[in-house]
């Protein structure tokens, strides 16, 4: 059987919302699926990692539709932080223009992704389509060549469509904004034939906006735990602190960085020891305001990095800096994708989110994680303290998953699972 899979960020796309994709085309041909994927041809990424491209397996198909849309080449608020006079009142009224674009500003790829997805499917006689976001208006792909072909399909949801942790939900035009995602939402998965979620929350939200009765199964992400054969962790003379990942929305540094500021001033004995280094996306006025604080050498911030590196770079650190912000309470049911690689790392994680949310109580269960809350940041500074403590008494080892919960979290099962689900409904 074959499965044409739909997906906004593929090779040369980086970042992490490339991977689930990536890991269900190297696995699932071992579970009967062939694939294809449909992506777009040049949607100027923010992260470009051409690396990965080599990774895709030689039997997978990939097809590229015609992208029209904005670019992602800087973040919006780096172009806003920049704009200024007429030129950046038109800049400023050009990317809040992309905000009346529902669901998403790449919704504009939608119609030649769907002619190009009806084509493939005829074509290549795909037994069922498989839609993943973000981006949400991906799933209107899906919804469309359900509707023109009848072959049944899948959408698979890595974020909610409603419940956006990065939205001012307390404004009376964002009330607006969701409510017409909600009717763009129903009117979409009606023509869906199973949902696929990485969370219980993501996936109960799927099913009340289906048709009554649609399946909606649990896929969470998962480890990769080949990508780190062969990397080893060696000491060095500083505990290296490692954030890896972009910053956006409600997602900041400046807690963690104000606390490690606070210890500094406090304990200048540390200031020699601690390094805390970012690698990927950081925003101009985060940087700014990090430099203010006169961390110097203590602080290192680079750019983004290929894949391969920045894997290598985190079973290098002496831990991971996870942070997922709580955003009125939406954080709580955040498992943020960068977390599985943290897990696959084996290295201790410093984790910076909600102490009552799954991020936590997944972290609890393997027993890597020293958990502060997120806002917290005389307990921030505590863990670190605590951590730097550690260090220097040579406790920071690997940390070697349980063989059950290493095989439950391993790509290939998740990979299994969304087999099962394809299988399912073709």
């Amino acid at each position: 059987m074959r499965a044409l899979i739909v997906s906004y960020y593929f090779p040369p796309a980086g970042g992490g919302g490339v991977q689930r994709v990536l890991k269900l085309c190297k696995h699932l041909p071992a579970f009967g699926w062939d694939v294809d994927v449909l992506a777009p041809d040049d949607p100027k990424w923010v992260a470009h990692d051409p690396g990965l491209v080599a990774e895709v397996p030689p039997a997978t198909v990939v097809h590229r539709a015609r992208y029209r849309g904005p670019s992602d080449e800087r973040p919006a608020a780096d172009v806003l932080a920049g704009a200024r006079g007429m030129r950046g009142a038109v800049t400023r009224a050009g990317i809040h223009g992309r905000q009346l674009l529902l669901p998403d500003p790449r919704v504009v790829w939608v119609p030649d992704a769907a002619r190009a997805a009806v084509r493939i499917v005829r074509e290549r006689s795909a037994s069922v389509v498989l839609t993943t976001s973000p981006p949400s208006s991906a799933h209107m792909v899906g919804s469309l060549v359900a509707r023109r072909t009848g072959v049944p399909w899948v959408a698979d949801l890595r974020d909610s469509w409603l419940a956006n942790p990065h939205r001012r939900y307390e404004a009376r035009s964002v009330r607006v904004k969701r409510a017409l995602l909600e009717a763009m939402a129903r009117r979409t998965f009606a023509r869906a034939s199973a949902l696929t979620a990485v969370t219980d929350t993501i996936a109960a939200e799927a099913r009340a906006l289906a048709r009554p009765g649609t399946p909606a199964t649990v896929i969470s992400n998962g480890c990769d735990f080949d990508e780190f054969a062969g990397l080893e962790h060696t000491p060095s003379d500083r505990l290296r602190i490692l954030h890896a990942g972009f910053f956006f929305g409600k997602r900041t540094p400046r807690p963690f960085l104000e606390a490690l500021s606070g210890l500094f001033a406090d304990r200048p004995d540390l200031r020699d020891v601690v390094e805390a280094r970012f690698v990927g996306g950081f925003r101009t006025a985060d940087r700014t305001w990090a430099e203010s604080l006169g961390l110097g050498g203590s602080l290192r911030i680079d750019g983004f990095l290929p894949h391969d590196r920045a894997l290598a770079e985190m079973k290098a650190a002496d831990a991971l800096l996870l942070l997922i912000p709580r955003s009125g309470g939406l954080g709580t049911s955040v498992l943020s994708g960068k977390l599985f690689e943290y897990l696959a790392a084996e290295r201790p994680v410093l984790a910076l989110v909600p102490p009552e949310g799954i991020a936590a109580d997944l972290l609890r269960s393997t027993g890597f994680a020293r958990i502060a809350d997120p806002d917290d940041v005389p307990g921030i500074r505590a863990q670190i303290e605590d951590l730097a403590g550690a260090w220097r008494a040579g406790e920071l080892d690997d940390r070697p998953l349980p063989a059950d919960l290493r095989e439950r979290l391993d790509r290939r099962t998740r990979a299994s699972e969304m087999a099962a689900v394809l299988r399912s409904v073709a």
